[in-house]
């Protein structure tokens, strides 16, 4: 069977998208599209990458109308948090350590939710 290798992109309404993609540009480091062809998308570090539909009364979302998130994988969860604080960010550190890392949540200026997620065990090892 043919897979996909990943994922191309992730598309979402907001209601100032030139605010919201410079915000996630300069606090999270996410590349906005490029202004030609020529210009290669943002890349981001091979890694593992959780695709799953959850329970439409699922708590993880926050409000209930509240459609989709997004999970950013890091490499230093301490590091990643204190320059979201010092840009005056809100963030609740998870502080149970899980079996496959550890986890961060804030939310962008339109409220929507984020997680950031340093992998560990199997998700930092790599298939095997």
């Amino acid at each position: 069977m043919e897979r996909v290798n990943g994922i191309g992109g992730l598309f979402f309404r907001a209601r100032d998208p030139e605010l919201l993609g410079r915000w996630y540009a300069e606090r999270l480091g996410v590349d906005q599209p490029p202004s030609s062809y020529d210009t290669s998308s943002w890349w981001q570090a091979p890694g593992p990458t959780v695709f799953t539909a959850m329970a439409a009364d699922s708590e993880h979302f926050g409000r209930p109308e509240q459609q989709w998130s997004v999970n950013f994988r890091v490499d230093d969860l301490d590091a990643m948090v204190e320059q979201l604080r010092g840009h005056g960010v809100p963030v609740k550190v998870d502080p149970e350590e899980y079996p496959n890392g550890r986890f961060a949540e804030l939310h962008d200026p339109e409220g929507n939710p984020v997680q950031l997620w340093q992998p560990a065990g199997a998700d930092r090892r790599g298939p095997a």
